[in-house]
């Protein structure tokens, strides 16, 4: 993979991190969003737009605006439409050796970014930015939505032995190591993110965080359906659960 020019023309580093962004008529709205991920991430990075088709208001912009920004690429889903299959779409076209899922309504917080890549030059496998930690904080969003995320994830961090406090959040760095070593079964929705954390879990991986502000977007309308994807999030819950009694029975077994 080629380096970003450097402001002169000159050859950059060569991205270390994919910061993919699956998009559904966003429109001029993907601007600003672009444009603070650029300001604020340092790590040499590449960041990659996710549409299902040509038609899509994104398209347009993101040609517009990858003129002016050498690190901006536009990349077409074919796997099927709708955001989980984007989000696979874009681990697939990506190669660098971190890939962090974010959205593109401005709901998440640019300026945490190069703090999870640090983590993950550490060794972390998944670098969560989690609004349940100290530090970390949820702005507005549906009530039954955000209570729903909370329990969830403080269940699982303090009784199945997950890491982070938060991991249903979608806004999630990878380490390619991580991911080319894992089978993706989801199959609706943002069930990926907490799939993934999971399996990290589970198969003793090292898990990290760090603090964020998540605030729910202010233009345009969610595409997140809260009881059509709620079996699927069930489903890894308890996978997590199994995962942590299985662990336990066999820490005992060896004591035994």
């Amino acid at each position: 993979m080629s380096g970003t020019p450097a402001a002169d023309g000159t050859p950059g580093l060569a991205p270390e991190l994919s910061i993919v962004l699956p998009v559904y008529n966003e429109g001029e709205a993907i601007d600003p969003v672009v444009r603070a991920l650029t300001a604020a991430v340092t790590a040499p990075h590449e960041i990659v737009v996710v549409y299902d088709f040509d038609g899509d208001t994104t398209v347009p912009a993101i040609a517009r605006l990858s003129a002016e920004l050498p690190e901006l690429r536009g990349l077409r889903n074919d796997l099927g439409r709708g955001v989980l299959n984007a989000m696979k779409a874009g681990i697939a076209g990506t190669s660098t050796p971190y890939v962090l899922i974010s959205m593109a309504d401005g709901s998440d917080e640019p300026g945490v970014v190069d703090g999870m890549v640090a983590l993950a030059r550490g060794g972390a496998d998944v670098v969560a930015a989690s609004r349940y930690m100290r530090g970390g904080h949820q702005v507005g969003g549906p009530l039954v939505k955000r209570t729903l995320s909370r329990v969830a994830g403080l269940s699982l961090h303090w009784f199945a032995g997950v890491a982070t406090h938060d991991p249903t959040n979608n806004f999630k760095l990878y380490s390619r190591r991580f991911l080319d070593a894992t089978t993706i079964e989801s199959t609706a929705g943002f069930e990926l993110a907490l799939e993934l954390t999971v399996k990290a879990t589970v198969d003793g991986r090292r898990v990290a965080e760090v603090p964020t502000t998540w605030r729910d977007r202010t233009a345009g309308q969610s595409n997140f359906k809260l009881r059509k994807w709620l079996p699927h999030y069930l489903h890894w819950y308890f996978v997590a659960f199994r995962g942590r009694i299985a662990s336990v029975r066999t820490r005992r077994l060896r004591g035994a």
